[in-house]
């Protein structure tokens, strides 16, 4: 039998502001400055501000009925304090967060939707890549790709695990992930863009 409500994702593609690095900020905006300089990075910055400042304009356009919207971030854990984590970090900065709060007032649920454990290995990954040797680096880059097809199919398995029929999922994930494209071909994918101008 064919379900008559499918179960629709919109995919949020997303750049991470310094707010959303945490405890790694620092070290990452040292690195980008000692590589680029520090007017790069400041360039970097504006360049992000504005791209969410559009994204945030987008989602708001949206006609959607936030009572059937499950939401989905790259790098929330699965953990029971998921609220937590996104009004902590919401109230640090991440424009993100301040999004998927909004969201959740206006009805649509949260959801943990990575890994725990793969989160803390990447975390690790990135730490021993920052202070490593070039041949360890390399090293962290060839791990970092596989931990990354590891966390997308973490992903899509949790989006399918919990997006009910009927239900629209958002899904905001960086560019490097392939999470979307890992989805059972029952979760029609549309990007946030097509959704916005339809």
């Amino acid at each position: 039998m064919v379900d008559e409500k499918p179960r629709q994702l919109v995919h949020v593609p997303i750049v991470h502001s310094q707010a959303d690095m945490g405890s790694s900020s620092d070290a990452l905006r040292q690195a980008y400055i000692d590589e680029k300089g520090a007017e790069a990075w400041e360039q970097s910055r504006r360049a992000i501000a504005g791209f969410w400042r559009a994204l945030e304009s987008r989602i708001g356009s949206l006609d959607l009925d936030y009572s059937r919207v499950r939401l989905y971030q790259d790098g929330l854990p699965v953990c029971g304090y998921e609220r937590n984590i996104v009004e902590d970090l919401a109230e640090s900065g991440g424009v993100n967060y301040r999004i998927l709060l909004r969201l959740i007032a206006r009805g649509a649920v949260l959801e943990g939707t990575e890994d725990p454990d793969l989160l803390l290995k990447e975390y690790q990954l990135l730490k021993a890549g920052m202070v490593g040797a070039t041949a360890g680096r390399h090293a962290s880059v060839q791990g970092a790709e596989k931990l990354l097809e590891a966390r997308d199919r973490f992903i899509a398995r949790r989006i399918d695990q919990t997006l009910q029929a009927g239900e629209t999922g958002m899904l905001f994930l960086g560019a490097l992930h392939r999470a979307t494209e890992m989805l059972p071909q029952t979760i029609g994918v549309k990007s946030l863009d097509a959704l916005a101008d339809a």
